[in-house]
Parts: C-alpha cells; sequence; structure tokens
C-alpha cells in the first residue's frame, strides 16, 4: 500500500477529476489524501478520499473585484497569471506551507503545473512526483500553447516557443514566493530563472487523444491517458427533474459552472431570453424557484447523469464540462470566459462537435439564441458529437494513469 498526495488546487473541474483518480486509487489499497479547497468535502468524502483543506475558496476568488478582472482577461497570458499573483500572493507563504503540511508522509506526489508544487515537495521529500495536465501543457510544434493561438502563424518553431514563453512568464511570476519557500522551508537550492520544467518531467495528460491529437515530438514521459471521469451511477433525480425531462423534447442545458458573472441576473435574463427566442426548452443552473414551465432552474445535477439527456450543451469551457458534453455525444456551445476555456470552445468546433465558440463577454440574446438553435438542428453536427462520445465512452483514462502511477512506485 502506497500513500499518494493529490494537489487539486481550483475549481470543481480541477479537483472532480484528481477524486475519480483517487477514488480507484483508493479501490486497489492505497492511502489517497485530497488536498483542495475546503469547499469540496462532500465530493472527497463521496470518494473516499481524505481531505487537507486549502483555506483558499476558488469561488469567493472569482466573485472578488480581483477575481471579476481575472475573468475579464480572456486568455492573455500575462494578464492571467498576472491576475493569479496578484490574489495568491498575499496568502502564498499561508498556502505553501498547507500544501507542505499536506504531503508529509507521501510516497509520491501528483498535482498541477501551475507553480510546479509537485516538483519541490517530491524533491523536499526525496519521492517520485509527476505533474497533472488538464490541457496540453507540455511543448510541441504541432500546435501553439492554449493562452497563444496565435503562434501557429509563424510555424512548429514559434509553436513550441509559445510553451517556453507561458512557462517562463508563469515561473517569473511564482519565483519570488517559491524560491525562498524552498531555501527556508524545504531546504533546498533556489531554482534559476529558467528552466522551472525538468526534461524528464513525467506527465498524465488527462484529456482525450480523440479530442487532442498527441504530438508525435512529446517525449514518452507525457501520457495522454483519457479523460478521468467521476461518475455516480446510484444518483436518482429529484421528482421535479424527472417530471420535466419526460414532459417534453429533450432541452437545452445551460450553466457556467464556477465562473461568476458580474450581473448574474443580467445574464439570467439573456440566457432564458435565448431559449425562447431559439424555441426550445431549457435547464439552467439557478435557483430552483425561478423555474417555470419551460425551464427549469437546477442546483446541483451530475453531468454524467443530465447530458446525455439533453438536447445539447451550453457551458463555459472548463476542461472538465466540456469532457463530460462530449462524453454524452450531445452537441456543445462554448461560451468561454478566460484561461483555456477559448481552446476547448476552439477544439469542440474544429471537431465538429459544436458551433464556433461565443465569448461570454459578446454574450447576446440574438447570438446565443442563433448557436443554440444550430446546436439543435445541425444533423451533421449531431452525428459528429455522437460519434466522438462513442469513441470517448470506450477509453478509460483513470485505467491508464493507474498503469503510470505503478511505475513511478516501482
Amino acid at each position: 500500500m502506497s500513500k499518494i498526495v493529490i494537489f487539486a488546487a481550483g475549481s470543481r473541474g480541477d479537483v472532480q477529476p484528481c477524486a475519480a483518480l483517487g477514488r480507484e486509487l483508493r479501490r486497489r489499497g492505497d492511502e489517497v489524501r485530497l488536498v483542495a479547497s475546503a469547499r469540496y468535502a462532500p465530493l472527497a468524502t463521496r470518494a473516499g478520499l481524505e481531505l487537507a483543506p486549502l483555506t483558499a475558496d476558488p469561488v469567493e476568488i472569482l466573485e472578488s473585484d480581483a477575481g471579476q478582472e481575472l475573468l475579464a482577461g480572456g486568455r492573455n497570458p500575462v494578464r492571467f497569471l498576472g491576475g493569479f499573483r496578484r490574489i495568491l500572493g498575499p496568502m502564498a507563504e499561508r498556502l505553501l506551507a498547507e500544501c507542505l503540511d499536506a504531503g508529509k508522509g507521501a510516497d509520491l506526489i501528483l498535482g498541477p503545473t501551475l507553480g510546479f508544487l509537485p516538483r519541490h515537495i517530491g524533491e523536499h521529500l526525496g519521492v517520485p512526483w509527476a505533474l497533472i495536465h488538464f490541457q496540453p501543457s507540455r511543448p510541441t510544434g504541432a500546435f501553439p500553447h492554449p493562452f497563444v493561438p496565435r503562434a501557429r502563424w509563424f510555424g512548429p518553431w514559434a509553436n513550441r516557443a509559445s510553451f517556453a514563453a507561458v512557462d517562463q512568464i508563469a515561473w517569473l511570476l511564482a519565483r519570488p514566493f517559491v524560491n525562498p519557500w524552498r531555501e527556508e522551508s524545504l531546504g533546498l537550492p533556489r531554482l534559476p530563472v529558467r528552466g522551472v520544467r525538468p526534461d524528464d518531467a513525467t506527465a498524465l495528460a488527462c484529456f482525450s487523444p480523440v479530442v487532442v491529437p498527441r504530438p508525435r515530438d512529446w517525449p514518452s514521459t507525457v501520457h495522454v491517458t483519457g479523460y478521468w471521469f467521476l461518475d455516480e451511477p446510484g444518483w436518482e433525480p429529484p421528482a421535479r427533474l424527472a417530471e420535466f425531462l419526460a414532459a417534453g423534447p429533450p432541452p437545452v442545458y445551460v450553466g457556467f459552472g464556477s465562473m461568476v458573472p458580474k450581473d448574474p441576473a443580467m445574464t439570467e435574463m439573456t440566457v432564458r431570453a435565448a431559449l425562447r427566442l431559439a424555441g426550445v426548452r431549457g435547464i439552467v443552473q439557478g435557483d430552483p424557484a425561478a423555474s417555470d414551465e419551460e425551464v427549469l432552474a437546477v442546483r446541483d445535477v451530475p453531468h454524467a447523469w443530465l447530458f446525455p439527456r439533453v438536447a445539447a450543451v451550453v457551458h463555459h469551457g472548463g476542461a472538465g464540462t466540456t469532457a463530460a458534453g462530449l462524453r454524452a455525444g450531445v452537441p456543445t456551445v462554448v461560451c468561454p470566459f478566460f484561461g483555456d476555456q477559448p481552446y476547448w470552445g476552439e477544439r469542440v468546433a474544429t471537431l465538429g462537435a459544436g458551433p464556433p465558440p461565443l465569448p461570454f463577454r459578446a454574450l447576446t440574446v440574438p447570438r446565443l439564441a442563433s448557436r443554440i438553435r444550430r446546436a439543435v438542428r445541425d444533423g451533421a453536427m449531431a452525428d459528429r458529437a455522437e460519434e466522438l462520445g462513442r469513441r470517448i465512452r470506450a477509453e478509460n483514462g483513470v485505467e491508464r494513469a493507474l498503469e503510470v502511477i505503478d511505475a513511478l512506485l516501482r
């Protein structure tokens, strides 16, 4: 039996795949500690995992003025990473201490690329570590970094350089916090301005090769495992939801996950008006008391249960929600806010499983209605979405990840 610590310092879309992996590790007898916001304690408990809570709450952060500025930054890497520094800087010392405490006794450390936390704690403990990639993060000449799409105009060298540039920006912003911590708390030497990503770093890329084909120039240490899904097969829908689904044609789901619009009331009005204009019924993320005959508002329904029962899904383009929509085999409309969300919207459109993404900042009733209408009426798009769903459902990303983990532990 091994003790494995998984860092999932982000919103639900980051935590849920890690919980899926942790649950399977736990089932086979390993001890698993999930490091995530205290907000996700119920999710960890349902997966049978120990939670080491972080005091930073991603939802509260996104609701703050700094969080709203972050959401408005789109995919600009300087604004995106700089926004994270402004938000996390004041709490960096506390969060790093919490992470170090959570790693105690680990035989293996897993975690995201941001800050290269697994590397630092793994080196301190003298145990193996690996990175978790929720989006393509390893340099390649095949395509640019998700934050720098225009690099593709200049060919393979620029594509590779875009990844190096994002890594460098992230490290320059994190270095003032991380290097003193390495030296004073971990007993490790400071890292230079360049070279934070070791060439031989193992990475678990938890997305599907159907969605992001593996570039030929990625080293063997990058493993595209397929998605890690956290299913809840025993979940039963509330009577109101079951009755709504049975009362008419499949509705369209609209929800923006952990994203917090600046004016939630206006966003809700826009969504409802777009559903009416498109001539479809809807299930929306919101207060159930706001439901009517054509639109049902729900709090928290497992995507794995709901998405196969709707005609199309409209969401923010988070990696996890995009994966759930594609696996369900229904067309997807992505309304990205920031970060890698525009990238996933572009992948969906390129694969033919949805219309071009509609940035949230450009959201209007006619634009959203037009995309919803196309998603539910375009037969070729529906066929392509179903084909992708069938191929993704045939994968087992968690099983592949376990094989890599076993090799690391050996």
